[in-house]
């Protein structure tokens, strides 16, 4: 299945993206965001939520915060989201193309997933979503310092793995995330527009 991709290559591991890389998650996302948003009396465009895609949750309030001259709690702050994204957790299906290639390759190569999510509502849809058994390592955004681009989370996966980065497949939706597994030296398959997979090419 990957050898459409890479014919000459054969990864050892598969790290993904989870947000609008394994589930489409993105609307119920926004959608806590703007109702949160909403006590400040601010909104977060689709577009500017797409660009931010990939930094955990509190890098972006602490952005809105600078970005409006406001006062965000984060950790109320990130809470409340997280009550309102559960909400809407019934409108969250998995990404098809993605998901063949994680049952296609389940129980011959290890996988994991590298998010800046947070733990607790990436286990809540994983299990929503019945995928749980899939994935060998989670890696969320309470267990790494520096977020996407940084390479760290990526190379924390790999580690968690016991597999070499060089020999990690990297699934994204994101820019930031796309530069994140750029600079870990990982290959990369992207989640477009169409939910389609297509080849990254640095």
């Amino acid at each position: 299945m990957l050898k459409t991709f890479f014919p000459d290559r054969d990864h050892k591991a598969l790290l993904f993206d989870f947000d609008g890389t394994v589930a489409d998650t993105m609307g119920a996302h926004l959608k806590a965001w703007n109702i949160g948003l909403a006590s400040y009396n601010l909104t977060l465009s689709k577009e500017q939520h797409q660009a931010w895609a990939g930094r955990p949750t509190r890098k972006i309030v602490e952005m809105l915060n600078e970005m409006h001259k406001v006062q965000i709690p984060a950790d109320a702050f990130l809470k409340e989201k997280e009550v309102h994204y559960f909400s809407a957790i019934s409108e969250i299906k998995e990404i098809k193309a993605v998901m063949d290639v994680i049952k296609h390759y389940h129980g011959n190569l290890p996988m994991a997933i590298v998010t800046g999510s947070r733990r607790h509502p990436v286990e809540t849809t994983l299990k929503h979503l019945g995928i749980t058994k899939y994935f060998d390592q989670l890696i969320c955004a309470e267990d790494y310092q520096n977020g996407k681009p940084a390479p760290d989370c990526f190379l924390l996966g790999a580690e968690k793995l016991g597999i070499a980065p060089s020999d990690c497949l990297v699934f994204e939706d994101a820019h930031l995330g796309i530069e994140a597994a750029r600079n870990a030296q990982m290959d990369c398959l992207k989640v477009d527009e169409y939910q389609k997979l297509v080849l990254v090419k640095y």
